[in-house]
């Protein structure tokens, strides 16, 4: 797209909606009379068939990995085309056909997760969690302002928006048992993030280098990255996050492409400690972002999470990720870590919200909350400055907590060590 500002479309975009042609996301739908899964592009309040419209049956695999795989060229050339033939009145009569509106669609996850890396990149977060869990220590661990933290979690729980999330159950310890004992999570907490979806992938052995980045990443969306904190209290200890973790992580049905998010990039926050020349980001092209989330409980706005002071940028997450020689594949996703500010209200997570669950949060309604409930319903948005004055949507990750599974009879009896 070029700099000036795209003619108006001949489908007459709602003003405000989000989702207009400096925008285009990318995602894969469905309808009840047709239900087979396709690639499909959001426009104001209608989806464009990639299937009927391009006739490529790279759009029509069920997930955009195919069409991510081709390449940035293919990304740039599809993504001009989409706004001639929106633009352009004569293409009106060939593409009309293949819209549909977006009411009527059932909308899968976009992409087929390959792995799955979270990092810990608000240092606001990070220094609240540190405050919370290590009161009169370092809020921040010392390896923390050298490199983006992380870690590698479970492609095979990666679900779309709207799918039920049950409680998960593991041991839990509390502060003063001697043993831990078995059940249901009683900290259930959410994590408000971005993600980035991997399309070009990287040989072993080459690291990807900070200007790289536009080169891999095809785009981005919301992540909620579910967490049960009892649970990862007591194991993470010391390798890290696992099954506190692993049950469930949701993503928004809408990849919007990197390409759309040119006016949102700005400078990171300034830097206390120079980074090692792999991460050192002060010559190099800006990949800190201007976008504001904003957290919903059972409908109430609860945090408005800011993006823009994220301390590690996803250029550094990615060279950080690759710089051990790690392949990237098509389909990888990793994640930003919880967006924090500095203010409660710009919190991420209810852990920060309730501070630990020792100042529980009052909502609207008369409620009150520590951690999520059986019933909550927990929504995550996102909005983003485009080129020209729009603003650009991410729609929505949301989901609603379930009560914990009934354990069956090959769960039911917890068996003893095994000695490993």
């Amino acid at each position: 797209m070029s700099g000036s500002p795209p003619a108006a479309s001949w489908l007459g975009i709602p003003a405000g909606s989000g989702f207009g042609l400096e925008n285009l996301p990318y995602g894969v739908f469905s309808t009840g009379r047709d239900n087979r899964p396709r690639s499909g592009v959001a426009i104001g309040d209608q989806i464009l068939d990639l299937t009927g419209v391009t006739g490529d049956p790279v759009h029509g695999t069920g997930s955009l990995n195919a069409f991510m795989a081709q390449g940035p060229r293919r990304w740039q050339t599809l993504r001009a085309d989409l706004v001639t033939w929106l633009t352009d009145e004569r293409h009106r009569r060939r593409v009309e056909p293949h819209l549909v509106p977006r009411g009527e669609a059932r909308l899968h996850l976009p992409v087929e997760i390959a792995d799955y890396v979270d990092f810990y990149s608000s240092r606001d977060h990070a220094e609240n969690l540190g405050r919370i869990l290590r009161p009169g220590g370092a809020p921040l661990t010392p390896n923390w302002l050298h490199m983006p933290l992380g870690y590698h979690g479970r492609a095979g729980t990666v679900v779309v928006s709207g799918t039920p999330v049950t409680r998960p159950r593991g041991q839990r310890r509390g502060p003063a048992d001697d043993t831990p004992d078995f059940g249901p999570s009683q900290r259930l907490d959410i994590e408000a993030e971005i993600g980035f979806v991997v399309g070009s992938p990287s040989p072993a052995g080459r690291p990807v280098a900070l200007p790289d980045l536009p080169r891999h990443v095809f785009g981005v969306c919301l992540l909620n990255d579910w967490s049960a904190r009892d649970l990862q209290a007591w194991e993470y200890v010391p390798l890290g996050p696992f099954l506190g973790k692993s049950f469930l992580t949701s993503v928004s049905p809408w990849v919007v492409p990197l390409a759309a998010l040119e006016a949102a990039r700005i400078r990171p926050p300034r830097r206390e400690v120079t980074p090692l020349p792999y991460l050192d980001d002060a010559a190099a092209e800006p990949w800190g972002l201007d976008i504001q989330l904003e957290v919903r409980l059972n409908g109430h706005l609860v945090s408005r999470p800011p993006f823009r002071l994220m301390y590690w940028t996803p250029a550094q997450q990615l060279a950080h990720l690759t710089v051990n020689g790690a392949s990237l594949r098509t389909g990888d996703l990793f994640a930003s870590g919880t967006v924090s500010g500095p203010a409660r209200h710009q919190s991420g997570s209810f852990i920060e919200l309730s501070w630990g669950g020792r100042e529980p949060l009052e909502l609207p309604d008369g409620s009150v909350r520590v951690f999520l409930q059986d019933g909550d319903h927990v929504t995550i948005t996102a909005v983003a400055p485009g080129r020209h004055g729009e603003t650009l949507s991410f729609g929505e990750v949301a989901g609603r907590v379930q009560p914990a599974a009934a354990l069956t009879s090959q769960t039911a009896s917890v068996p003893g060590p095994l000695g490993v």
